[in-house]
């Protein structure tokens, strides 16, 4: 298998995704003008579903759906047409526009709602008991996975909303995890003291979206500088729990080793703590060697470093 096979996936796996694809539309009913027999096209009964299940911004929407703006503003003007949605300012914020049912969206959307359940139902009902178990187990795995492949990590501002977001969830899983709790001071506010650290040109902060939602993090900073190469260090690594076992953990180490040897580091470092035994097995998968101590991080209990290719 060459390089661009690795990358690409092989033909036989492209080919399984390309099947299904096709399978699965025509049985959902998304080649039909009249999605579920709604009236509406695949797309806009979609939309409506989105903001009935988590009303919020145009802004919002587009991250959610992955839409352009053009083509969300001809999808609700659409449902706006048919009396099922208000674009109105947002109170928050009067530049931005929050779209909410009306009250005979909010019937669309019950109809909607118990035809796609109706449907699914009518879809799995012909399976015995232990098919339908395996089919479920296998669409979830399926989900993670595709959602996995799909994941957008994008360098922010480490003081941006975005980055707050994700390192605040960092911080609280750790402060559940670790026996005696965890203490942050102010990382991940307003004057956070680490934050600069990560920020460029001597450093980056990395936060991995699904659907504009924050999934994982983690950022490089520079701890020292030379002719040779300097030495980079990983902090506030974080992978959102119910995203593990997909590989975006990896995939996430593999980007920040990247943006290290970007920013000129020839070595990079990291720590962790003992509780994290999953962290502490992938770092040793992805050929990081244990190191003495090397901070004063009262947490870190391992130390681990890795040459840059």
């Amino acid at each position: 298998m060459d390089d661009e096979q690795v990358a690409r996936g092989t033909g036989d796996e492209v080919a399984v995704v390309r099947r299904f694809n096709r399978s699965y539309t025509q049985r959902v009913g998304a080649l039909e003008d009249s999605f579920l027999g709604t009236g509406m096209p695949l797309g806009t009964a979609r939309l409506l579903f989105e903001i009935g299940t988590e009303p919020g911004t145009t802004r919002d929407l587009r991250a959610r759906l992955g839409l352009d703006s053009g083509y969300l503003s001809r999808l609700l003007r659409r449902l706006e047409t048919d009396g099922l949605v208000a674009v109105v300012p947002d109170p928050d914020d009067r530049r931005r526009r929050r779209v909410d049912l009306t009250a005979a969206g909010r019937r669309a959307w019950a109809d909607l709602e118990r035809r796609s359940v109706d449907r699914a139902r009518d879809l799995v009902a012909p399976l015995t008991a232990r098919q339908r178990a395996r089919l479920a187990a296998a669409l979830a795995e399926a989900d993670l996975l595709v959602r996995a492949a799909t994941v957008a990590l994008e360098r922010v501002d480490p003081t941006s909303d975005l980055a707050r977001t994700a390192v605040a969830a960092y911080v609280a899983e750790l402060d559940e995890r670790f026996p005696g709790g965890f203490d942050p001071g102010p990382a991940g506010t307003a004057s956070d003291p680490d934050a600069a650290g990560l920020a460029g040109p001597s450093g980056a902060f990395v936060v991995a979206t699904s659907d504009g939602e924050a999934v994982a993090c983690g950022g490089v900073r520079t701890l020292s500088s030379g002719a040779g190469g300097g030495v980079g260090e990983i902090k506030r690594m974080w992978v959102h729990p119910g995203w593990r076992g997909a590989g975006l953990g990896s995939r996430l180490l593999r980007h920040l080793e990247g943006v290290s040897r970007d920013l000129g580091h020839r070595e990079v470092r990291l720590d962790t703590n003992g509780t994290l035994a999953e962290a502490v097995a992938m770092y040793e998968r992805a050929g990081y060697r244990r190191i003495p101590r090397y901070n004063d991080n009262p947490y870190a209990e391992h130390f681990f470093a890795k040459r840059l290719g």
